[in-house]
């Protein structure tokens, strides 16, 4: 029987019509002002065309992301959405799979990341955060972003990780950097394997073949640990609950997820709530006192409002494996749909005064779901978002309870591409003096 559905002509909503090159330059170089420039063209949803023939349609009404992340998942592929990313984090990663497999995994990963275990977590990352902001010089200003990174990584390697002083951890942090360290000419050599054979890439290779190593004898003094049901950090927790359910290829690409997704978008969000709030002496004087109480809730809603104002990933997308009808047009298949961050957060029908910096939006009553998605949202919401936002408070909190800050310039710093993330444009810079 034939559906109406299948009977449809496809018509791609409108879009640019520069050539895909052109369009994916300026997506690499310039992307939020291409997008912005684009729905005030074309409205709500675009088209926009990469180069290897993608198509995307970008969408930023609550009501047509709603309806992409309720897609049943055997049509809407995230994992398919995130190939780019396969070279790296693995065949198996949870980031990668889609539908059984995706399912499977993540019901094994869910434990090391529900309430019980984030409260476990929390001493662990009060601790690293402290050291960290101790070691802040006072009067002189400082990229901030670069400090966050740092501590971000030694959160992964300590907290996810579970890894201990020693020559092992001595090598893998430098390497872990190299490898976090993504730009426009890494990963193209992901795309064509046949590149690892030249520098830089081949570099690369070897930088994360030697990461691979380092993980697998990890992984294995691990598995052979006889306390490893009593240790708090999330590799120990997978192998107590999980641990003959899973290879050491599967952890591997678990733990390398978890790293990528982990360190450097959780380091950005907090360089852009300490630029924030630098630039917002009211907002800074409410988040210390928040941090004089230890009132988490309050320093998440300062994390969660510099991620509404500072998307750090611009698009949530999923690639459809059949002709399907979203936001009122009939997409063919292997169309990508892309629930767009910075389109929605900016919109001012469901974020008053959306330019303002204001945490309070986050206090009370949630927001509508499809109005704030720097983790997703349905079934591939992330799994560490829990973990990312005490992560972010326990920072907030060390360093708030300790300084004033102030901003290096007056002058807000813009979003600049890196990758396929966006960053504060010259780290995040501030000044930073011992509270009275």
């Amino acid at each position: 029987m034939v559906t109406l559905a299948q009977t449809q002509t496809a018509v791609l909503p409108p879009g640019s019509r520069l050539p895909a090159l052109v369009q994916t330059a300026l997506f690499m170089t310039v992307r939020p002002h291409l997008l912005r420039h684009l729905r005030r063209r074309h409205g709500e949803v675009f088209t926009i065309r990469l180069l290897g023939g993608q198509t995307v349609v970008t969408l930023s009404s609550p009501d047509h992301i709603r309806e992409v992340f309720a897609g049943t998942p055997a049509v809407f592929h995230a994992g398919e959405g995130n190939e780019i990313l396969r070279p790296v984090m693995g065949p198996r990663s949870v980031m990668i799979t889609d539908e059984d497999e995706h399912l499977r995994t993540r019901k094994l990963l869910m434990p090391a990341f529900n309430g019980a275990a984030l409260r476990g977590y929390g001493d662990m990352m009060t601790d690293l955060a402290e050291r960290n902001v101790e070691t802040w010089q006072a009067n002189r200003e400082f990229p901030v972003h670069a400090a966050m990174n740092d501590v971000t990584l030694e959160i992964i390697l300590r907290v996810v990780f579970g890894m201990a002083d020693g020559p092992r951890l001595t090598e893998l942090r430098p390497r872990i950097r190299t490898l976090t360290d993504i730009n426009p000419i890494t990963a193209l050599g992901w795309s064509y394997p046949a590149l690892a054979r030249f520098p830089p890439w081949r570099r690369s290779a070897d930088n994360l073949r030697e990461v691979d190593r380092l993980l697998y004898a990890e992984i294995a003094d691990r598995r052979a640990a006889t306390d490893v049901a009593v240790r708090g950090d999330v590799l120990s927790r997978l192998l107590s609950v999980a641990g003959t359910d899973l290879t050491d290829a599967e952890l591997r690409d678990q733990m390398i997820t978890l790293l990528l997704a982990g360190h450097e978008t959780t380091a950005t969000a907090l360089a852009w709530s300490f630029h924030d709030l630098a630039r917002n002496p009211a907002v800074l004087r409410r988040a210390q006192d928040a941090a004089d109480i230890a009132d988490e809730d309050y320093l998440q809603a300062v994390a969660k409002e510099a991620l509404r104002r500072h998307p750090i990933i611009q698009n949530v997308p999923r690639v459809l494996t059949e002709p399907t009808d979203i936001a009122g047009h009939h997409l063919p298949a292997r169309t990508i749909v892309a629930a767009n961050t910075t389109l929605a957060h900016e919109n001012p029908d469901h974020h008053e005064d959306p330019r303002e910096f204001r945490p309070e939006r986050f206090l009370g009553k949630p927001l509508p779901l499809g109005t704030w998605i720097p983790f997703g949202g349905g079934v591939r919401r992330c799994l560490g978002a829990g973990f990312s936002l005490k992560e972010m408070s326990a920072v907030l909190r060390a360093a708030l309870t300790r300084y004033d800050i102030r901003p290096a310039r007056e002058a807000p710093e813009f979003a600049k591409p890196r990758n396929i993330t966006l960053i504060p444009s010259r780290g995040a810079r501030i000044i930073v003096t011992p509270r009275a």
